[in-house]
């Protein structure tokens, strides 16, 4: 019930009105929030972080090709829950959510971000924004996308509990 009503509200031209594009370079455009800069990549030798470690980088391993859209954001949601470990939860989310925003990732050909697009910024605990678009760039690249139509853009709607701990919808959607 829950994944009608949001994709129900989110189908009206409504949302549209109040979208908001960021260059992630330059950190321009409406919005007055500043992006943090992007994290830099692990060494290749590093060792996996243990997920109980605040702070701590965890290496992803290398992002593999996918053959159309729907495995890309799949893929991308796994990478999402595996670099963020200690604030990603799994199973079923609860009936009464914090925050729910919704973010558009525009990708370079080579899967990494180029711009990210606010689609929904919750009325509550606006701050669940700057946690999902870090937690993604943490989670970035996403593998070479140059194959797949264009545009190269998908959208991800962040599950928020009370304990600020977020699910990617995409993984309730299997």
């Amino acid at each position: 019930m829950f994944t009608a009503l949001v994709l129900a509200v989110m189908g009206s031209s409504a949302w549209l009105a109040g979208c908001a594009f960021r260059d992630l370079k330059t950190g321009s455009g409406p919005e007055t929030a500043p992006l943090a800069t992007p994290a830099t990549p692990a060494p290749a030798d590093a060792s996996t972080a243990a997920p109980g470690k605040k702070g701590a980088r965890i290496v992803l391993p290398q992002p593999t090709m996918s053959r159309n859209w729907k495995e890309l954001r799949l893929q991308a949601a796994r990478r999402l829950v595996a670099a963020n470990p200690d604030i990603t939860y799994m199973g079923k989310p609860p009936d009464l959510l914090r925050a729910i925003p919704v973010l558009t990732f525009e990708l370079n050909g080579d899967g990494t971000i180029r711009r990210v697009e606010v689609m929904r910024y919750p009325s509550q605990d606006r701050e669940t924004v700057n946690i999902a678009i870090e937690s993604m760039r943490r989670a970035a690249p996403f593998g070479n996308v140059s194959h797949l139509p264009k545009p190269w853009r998908f959208n991800e709607t962040f599950l928020f509990n009370n304990q600020h701990k977020f699910k990617p919808m995409t993984l309730d959607q299997l």
